[in-house]
């Protein structure tokens, strides 16, 4: 899917296609479909004071590539918002990228809940997060 692709998908005017936190922590779709979405970010750029990756990076991956399961799941006539997410920090990171691989683990018709699953460049695992979207009927005109 092309970026202005995804941008019309995801419903995102205009006016504020410049501005999404994804572009800003360098965040790359690498797999889109309903049944998994895969992106990764470089950690530099991306640290906390300790030089850590920082633990809302890990998040804002997390929330990126489940909301993006849970828009694919729920159609176009619809939207899919974030209702809750909860991130489990299990390693630091201190170099290289993290990729986030998405799965949906229940697509019901008023909630879709993803797991997302970090690793560093080794493969270890970084993070564990799920995200819960309510689905919503889609305001005319978006």
């Amino acid at each position: 899917m092309t970026e202005q692709a995804l941008e019309s998908f995801a419903g995102i005017d205009p006016a504020f296609a410049g501005q999404q936190l994804n572009d800003k922590l360098g965040l790359e779709i690498s797999e889109l479909g309903p049944e998994r979405v895969v992106g990764s970010i470089p950690v530099e750029g991306n640290l906390q004071p300790y030089g850590l990756l920082h633990g809302g990076a890990n998040a804002v991956v997390a929330e990126a590539l489940g909301s993006l399961v849970a828009a694919l799941n729920a159609g176009t006539d619809k939207a899919a918002l974030g209702l809750e997410l909860s991130c489990t920090h299990h390693r630091a990171v201190r170099s290289g990228r993290v990729t986030g691989v998405a799965t949906p683990v229940h697509v019901g018709r008023g909630t879709i809940t993803a797991e997302i699953v970090l690793t560093d460049d080794q493969g270890r695992r970084s993070c564990t997060a799920r995200l819960t979207c309510i689905v919503r009927e889609r305001p005319p005109g978006t």
